[in-house]
């Protein structure tokens, strides 16, 4: 499955189950007009040393289909390794002057992992990833949009029938699975498009560059 259809399928699972939603204040967005967007390395939280970068590597996709120039992440993290920043937590906590100094960008995108990898229970086995996103005027400090999202192998998963013995072994080849395909790396692609697609409830705004240009 290429990522065109996963954004289409996840673009319509969206517009199907956020009727509930309460809608986002989109005030500040529409008033700042974004065109491009610096996307920072993400925070991690959780206990997998791998997340920041795996993650980082997913969020260009999302954004750029939803209409936005994105400076290239690679390029953005060489930048700030040359200059002698490589923690995350160091380079979110830049002034946005230094930031305009160097990149120029309109806006600056700071996510944080909150959840990374594949757990073990009884009788599951869930590669989880979770993540928060804030998007900031990058010449005001103005919070345009905030968003989190989280991604499951389990969520279409059933292990509501057959004995405990095979629900055991069923986790257990989930977890040799998980682990020897980079699972996290797959369901952090679902999140990272769940978070940054213009296309689901409350998320970003179409940007200049997006087929469709009407702003929600």
């Amino acid at each position: 499955m290429n990522k065109r259809t996963i954004f289409a399928l996840l673009t319509l699972a969206a517009m199907l189950t956020g009727c509930a939603v309460q809608p986002y204040d989109y005030t500040a967005f529409r008033e700042s007009k974004p065109r491009s967007i610096l996307v920072l390395p993400p925070v991690n939280e959780s206990l997998d040393v791998s997340a920041s970068y795996s993650f980082l590597t997913q969020v260009s996709y999302p954004l750029a289909e939803s209409g936005y120039y994105v400076f290239p992440v690679a390029v953005v993290e060489e930048t700030f390794r040359e200059n002698g920043m490589t923690d995350p937590q160091e380079i979110h906590s830049l002034p946005l002057d230094k930031l305009n100094d160097v990149f120029g960008a309109d806006s600056i995108l700071y996510i944080n992992i909150t959840q990374y990898g594949t757990s073990y229970q009884l009788i599951a086995s869930d590669t989880r990833v979770t993540a928060e996103a804030s998007l900031v005027d990058s010449r005001t400090g103005q919070l345009l949009w905030k968003g989190a999202a989280t991604a499951s192998s389990t969520e279409q998963s059933n292990n509501s029938g057959g004995d405990l013995v095979s629900m055991l072994v069923v986790a257990l080849v989930d977890q040799v699975i998980n682990t020897s395909v980079d699972r996290s790396y797959q369901i952090s692609g679902l999140t990272s498009f769940r978070l940054l697609s213009s296309n689901v409830q409350n998320g970003i705004l179409p940007g200049p560059r997006a087929r469709d240009q009407q702003r929600q």
